[in-house]
């Protein structure tokens, strides 16, 4: 399963959202209808769920799925 495709399905069990309707290229916090907390939990699960570290600063400006996926992709 790709990357992308995987952070949507943690992300939708995470916050009980329907990921059907979700695409990679989506604003996570729009789709998810998230605040900052709540990326920050969601950070952890993924950081868990992939065996990667990001940091805070890496984080910046990063919005979509895909782009955290690229994040994910570069640490493994």
């Amino acid at each position: 399963m790709a990357t992308a495709a995987k952070l949507i399905e943690l992300a939708g069990k995470r916050f009980k959202v329907e990921t059907s309707q979700m695409t990679p290229d989506q604003d996570f916090f729009q789709a998810l209808n998230i605040d900052s907390i709540q990326a920050l939990e969601l950070l952890s699960d993924i950081e868990m769920e992939f065996d990667v570290e990001i940091p805070d600063y890496e984080l910046q400006g990063v919005v979509t799925f895909d782009a955290l996926a690229a994040l994910i992709d570069k640490r493994r």
